[in-house]
């Protein structure tokens, strides 16, 4: 069996959770999952209990990846989840953020860590994944990712975007520019040096951090350029050039590509940062990603174009395969044994110095 299929084992055995998912508490005190969460499962899998161990069992993969970890969360406890994962080594807590607004649309909402002591603090700005049809800032992010970054010295901002198929691709990619842009605007009363950026992202998030770094357009709207961006890190993406992906998806996958990029190819190249990546682009990149077929090659090819455009770029590969590695390089980034974090760090130091 592969660790894909044992994943979705895992997860089905939420089904256990069936009950409790709309009830306010879990027995010995647990927080119950997160709102979004819990209406993602009855968006799937309807408010009926008894038909809701058989649905999750079955679509389990179809939830989002945030909900899917709170979901093995609460089935184990914190602890005994943080056990699970090995432990982490030692971890730095982050207080409570500042939630603000950076659009008049609900969903155009950012979370923001600023480190105390000694200011301004460079930022890292974090956009989650969720096949650019779910997920939110509060729950697709890794837990240890605050209070890392916090320990390093940054301000760590996590966005919320606007969702298809409400909004379009194009318009997410203005979301992640905008959010930039409303930060750097209060960069002194906020604490941020807005001399030293860097946008990061899982999955979805990753390749809109990518179209970003690499298709100027969506910076330009919103009064910035390039020059404001010191590097991007995109975290396990697989769809930077979106008519081969779409050519190759599986069923699974298939709809949610077709549903956020359509069926015409010219728009569909206009949303690949690999066919944006000649000259110019952010200075710097570090594509991080696990042992995913597809992601393996696509990071490879957008590598290959950034190079051949002069544009300084960086690869990290590491272990991890299928939807469990996909997730895992999420929910473990930051963690100090966690094999991408040094990469990261050591990168991060090199570009906001």
């Amino acid at each position: 069996m592969n660790s894909a299929a044992k994943t979705l084992i895992v997860l089905a055995a939420g089904a256990v959770l069936a009950t409790p998912i709309l009830a306010q508490q879990r027995r010995g005190g647990g927080e119950r999952l997160p709102e979004q969460c819990r209406a993602e499962i009855v968006e799937l899998c309807g408010s009926d209990r008894a038909q809701m161990r058989t649905c999750l069992r079955a679509k389990a993969a179809d939830l989002s990846e945030g909900c899917r970890t709170a979901l093995r969360e609460r089935m184990g406890g914190r602890e005994g989840a943080a056990g699970r994962r090995g432990g982490g080594g030692a971890q730095t807590a982050a207080p409570a953020p500042q939630t603000m607004a950076y659009g008049s649309d609900a969903l155009q909402g950012l979370d923001l860590w600023v480190p105390e002591g000694a200011r301004p603090a460079p930022l890292v700005l974090f956009v989650h994944g969720g096949g650019w049809k779910r997920g939110s800032k509060s729950n697709a992010i890794g837990r240890a990712m605050p209070g890392h970054m916090l320990a390093q010295g940054y301000a760590f901002a996590s966005i919320d975007y606007r969702l298809v198929p409400a909004a379009t691709v194009e318009q997410q990619a203005a979301d992640v520019a905008a959010a930039l842009a409303y930060l750097l605007k209060r960069a002194d009363d906020l604490g941020i040096d807005r001399s030293r950026v860097v946008l990061t992202g899982h999955s979805a998030g990753a390749h809109l951090v990518a179209l970003v770094g690499t298709d100027e357009r969506y910076l330009r709207a919103v009064g910035l350029s390039f020059a404001d961006v010191d590097g991007v890190m995109p975290n396990d993406g697989a769809a930077y050039d979106v008519p081969k992906q779409m050519a190759q998806a599986g069923p699974m996958m298939g709809g949610t590509y077709k549903e956020a990029f359509g069926t015409d190819p010219a728009r569909q190249q206009a949303l690949s940062p690999t066919f944006h990546a000649a000259a110019p682009n952010a200075p710097a990149f570090l594509l991080i990603h696990v042992q995913r077929e597809d992601g393996v090659a696509q990071n490879k090819a957008l590598a290959e174009a950034l190079r051949r455009a002069g544009t300084a770029v960086e690869v990290g590969s590491f272990p991890g395969e299928g939807l469990q590695g996909h997730m895992e390089i999420n929910r473990k980034l930051g963690e100090p044994d966690y094999p991408a974090t040094p990469v990261m760090d050591a990168w991060l130091k090199k570009v906001l110095g």
